[in-house]
């Protein structure tokens, strides 16, 4: 079996994930397949793609669910709300997903956390697969290798690309900015403070798997009468030509059209 780093990784990258703002346009995971598949990373296959029977990887998915906030009833008006939950590899400390694997190919790097797969060596079996509790691991049938989340380090380190784009694919595309990229492991990173501010939590923390990537709670809703000050402050503003804000953002996006 696969041992990890002796030591507590000095780097910690990954991905913080607010799912306040994201809206499930599931541009992440058509640019992750993109980059993936253009023969920049290891390419994702397809089965039988316009068939009935269509099958193939993905190394990020985006699942949504109807919310019920606590102490409210199924039902009852104005309170459900639709939450986008995105999900790839969340590249954990203690990764189960490396310890179990007979050959060595799936390891996680010593010196900034990324849990990778060789596919050289991979065989195939599917342990890792099992052992991941979040569904992380993805089988290309074309390979038969299994796949997964690279934080895209052929990006993040590549140095031809410019400094804007050396980020993962996913969050580089976001339109909502709802995926920030850095070192968790660092408590200065813009990372860091946003988990700290918005108190970001583990996924299925009971698991003992310590992911590295965060999610960011959904905030609680106000009424549409909460925001008539705010759209005041806003017509103000923009009178005044300093309109900032969501008002603001949305001003400049009609600008283009």
């Amino acid at each position: 079996m696969t041992s990890l780093p002796s030591l507590p990784t000095p780097k910690k990258l990954g991905l913080v994930i607010d799912l306040d703002t994201c809206v499930g346009c599931h541009a992440c995971v058509v640019n992750c397949k993109e980059w993936n598949t253009g023969g920049y990373g290891a390419a994702l296959s397809d089965q039988d793609p316009y068939g009935a029977t269509v099958s193939g990887a993905w190394l990020n998915r985006v699942h949504s669910f109807e919310m019920i906030p606590d102490g409210e009833v199924v039902g009852e008006a104005g309170e459900a709300r639709i939450v986008h939950f995105p999900k790839s590899c969340l590249h954990c400390e203690a990764a189960p997903c490396v310890t179990v694997c007979p050959t060595g190919a799936s390891y996680k790097r010593a010196d900034d956390g990324i849990v990778l797969v060789e596919e050289d060596m991979c065989i195939g079996c599917g342990l890792c697969a099992w052992a991941c509790p979040y569904g992380a691991r993805e089988m290309d049938l074309a390979a038969g290798v299994m796949k997964k989340c690279t934080l895209c380090i052929d990006r993040i380190y590549n140095e031809t690309l410019e400094e804007v784009d050396r980020t993962p694919a996913c969050v580089r595309t976001c339109p909502a900015n709802a995926r920030h990229f850095g070192d968790l492991g660092d408590p200065d990173s813009e990372v860091s403070k946003l988990v700290a501010e918005r108190g970001g939590i583990d996924l299925m923390p009971e698991q003992g798997t310590l992911p590295v990537n965060k999610y960011l709670p959904p905030r609680q809703r106000q009424p549409l009468s909460a925001s008539a000050g705010l759209l005041e402050e806003y017509m103000l503003k923009e009178d005044a030509g300093d309109a900032t804000g969501f008002f603001g953002w949305l001003d400049k996006m009609l600008d283009r059209i």
